[in-house]
């Protein structure tokens, strides 16, 4: 990381930036609703149609709320904190209900599930030296878009196995998530030597007195 800049953190102040009721943030709060009721469409009813369908919304919904933020100006830390969350809840959502439904291998998740964990563990690090969390680089971003997108494929080509339908979608659902995996994987050190980079380069925030 020589020669680097030092990463920023999230959450610098702006004018507006602490909406909360804004289009963007209204689509991210209706991605999360969807994630209980895609579990229970994929694993209680097995209805994967409907399930197909909230993965699928939930996919758009991820590219538009970023598209509206940017052309109505409506950018708010609650925004940076939800939309990256509900990514990683429906990502994990499907990664734990196609195992359960046999449609990918259990190590596939584990790789994908225990990247998170490892960067969820560097944020007591991060807090002590000021920051929130780091922002989400390119990478980061088309590794979430590969595996958004290669995800619904998998349901669809699982649903039509064995008709000309799911033999197009299963090539190009494995092709989307196994490089959605690797850039995941990718983004993940990056984060890493982010944090390390700080670890080296910056002084421990103030302690704040109570």
């Amino acid at each position: 990381m020589t020669g680097e800049p030092a990463p920023t953190a999230t959450g610098i102040p702006g004018a507006g930036r602490d909406r909360i009721w804004t289009v963007p943030n209204l689509l991210s709060f209706l991605r999360l609703l969807g994630v209980p009721l895609f579990l229970y469409l994929l694993l209680v009813v097995q209805s994967d149609g409907w399930a197909l369908v909230v993965l699928a919304v939930s996919a758009i919904t991820d590219w538009a709320d970023g598209k509206l933020a940017r052309l109505l100006n409506q950018y708010s830390r609650l925004g940076e904190l939800l939309d990256p969350a509900a990514d990683r809840l429906y990502i994990l959502a499907a990664l734990v209900g196609f195992v359960v439904r046999g449609f990918i291998p259990w190590w596939v998740a584990v790789l994908i599930i225990g990247r998170d964990v490892v960067l969820a563990a560097t944020l007591p690090i991060l807090r002590r030296y000021g920051y929130t969390a780091l922002p989400v680089h390119y990478l980061g971003k088309a590794a979430t878009f590969c595996l958004l997108y290669g995800l619904p494929f998998l349901l669809l080509g699982q649903s039509t196995s064995g008709t000309v339908l799911g033999q197009v979608c299963l090539p190009i659902a494995y092709a989307f998530i196994a490089w959605g995996t690797l850039m995941y994987l990718w983004a993940g050190a990056i984060y890493l030597g982010q944090v390390g980079w700080i670890v080296r380069h910056c002084p421990p925030a103030p302690q704040r007195r109570s």
